[in-house]
């Protein structure tokens, strides 16, 4: 069994910041890529941001040089960081982490989602 608790999300206005957080725990032998998406309302859910095992990330191009996505391997925890934030950002967060459970079997697993809401 393995649980993902996201935290952080909530309401900022144009140009704030948020952290969001993310850790799993339960059954995990080792984790692969961490990673959110997020979906608005009426759209398709959308890869915001992922980071490897090895520290290697990859950004959506509307988010690239605002948010940054880091991981902490002792804690089994990924972050995002969300600065100058947009109106068009507002959506809910989701966790998404791509786990082994044992030596050789794989899956990946959703947080439960957090909102952001961009107003002022």
């Amino acid at each position: 069994q393995v649980q993902l608790v996201e935290s952080g999300g909530g309401l900022v206005q144009p140009g704030g910041s948020l952290r969001l957080s993310c850790t799993a725990s339960g059954s995990i032998f080792s984790i692969n890529v961490m990673g959110w998406y997020r979906q608005a309302p009426g759209k398709q859910r959308e890869l915001v941001a992922a980071i490897s095992s090895g520290s290697s990330a990859n950004y959506a191009d509307s988010v690239k040089g605002r948010f940054t996505i880091s991981r902490d391997y002792a804690k089994n925890t990924v972050y995002l960081q969300m600065n100058s934030l947009k109106p068009e950002d507002t959506a809910v967060y989701y966790c998404n982490v791509n786990l082994y459970y044992s030596g050789s079997d794989s899956k990946y697993y959703w947080g439960q989602g957090t909102q952001v809401t961009v107003s002022s």
